[in-house]
């Protein structure tokens, strides 16, 4: 497997890293079954790349085994963001060009320096990936990536552009909504919740997502009764306030 770098995944503020860490407690608490997990929004610019991104680091960093996907086909900016680039000599390849190839996936994943934790980027995007999506080889992935490591963290497009996150949902055991407080209305939240629920892909959570309070700066809050008890582990929702 080629080795990348990630140049631009800087460290999070105590109080961003504790409510991560916290996300990621509470995902533990899912059990064994819940390996695939897709991070999705309903529209762009919710934050679900970072949280996905961040949720994959403080899970390699406490030692358990992971790999981060981006299945954003069409618009993902990961590599750009977030400076990843190959180390040493080679072409930098991933999700999309997998699908369309023939490279073996375990050829296909790229290392990075955390130990247990590999990544897939997207580095092409294509303008209609749905021939992509819907091929075996996308399910062969995911269950290839479910089978050698603890969990996968899929980070898919927003729900209500294209048809692609409902796609990629029916193959994941459960999804994490990323939500942005104070912009995302309740209605467009139920909506999203009713697309998953279609597909098959259980709600695990909700993340409140860029939450500002009366001063400017980031608290826990509710976001509304009907999705939960503020930040912390419930039945069913589970609440961050990052960026």
């Amino acid at each position: 497997m080629k080795k990348i770098s990630i140049k631009n995944m800087t460290e999070l503020p105590y109080a961003m890293e504790e409510a991560m860490n916290r996300l990621r407690i509470n995902i533990g608490f899912l059990g064994n079954d819940i390996k695939k997990i897709l991070v999705i929004s309903t529209f762009p610019n919710e934050g679900k790349s970072f949280i996905a991104l961040h949720l994959w680091e403080q899970m390699v960093k406490t030692g358990t085994s992971a790999i981060y996907l981006d299945a954003d086909l069409r618009k993902s900016i990961t590599i750009k963001k977030y400076g990843i680039e190959t180390e040493g000599k080679g072409k930098l390849e991933g999700t999309s060009q997998y699908l369309a190839g023939t490279k073996k996936i375990e050829d296909a994943i790229l290392h990075t320096d955390y130990e247990g934790g590999d990544m897939l980027p997207n580095v092409e995007n294509v303008v209609n990936p749905s021939m992509l999506l819907e091929g075996s080889r996308f399910k062969e992935m995911l269950d290839y990536m479910a089978d050698n490591y603890r969990y996968v963290f899929v980070d898919a497009p927003p729900l209500n552009l294209v048809s692609d996150g409902e796609r990629i949902g029916s193959m994941c055991d459960g999804a994490v909504l990323v939500v942005r407080g104070g912009d995302t209305s309740k209605k467009a939240v139920r909506s999203s919740i009713q697309m998953l629920e279609r597909c098959g892909c259980p709600l695990l959570g909700i993340v409140l997502n860029r939450v500002k309070g009366s001063k400017g700066g980031y608290y826990y809050k509710r976001y509304g009764s009907h999705y939960g008890y503020g930040y912390g582990y419930s039945d069913k929702y589970y609440y961050s306030d990052n960026a």
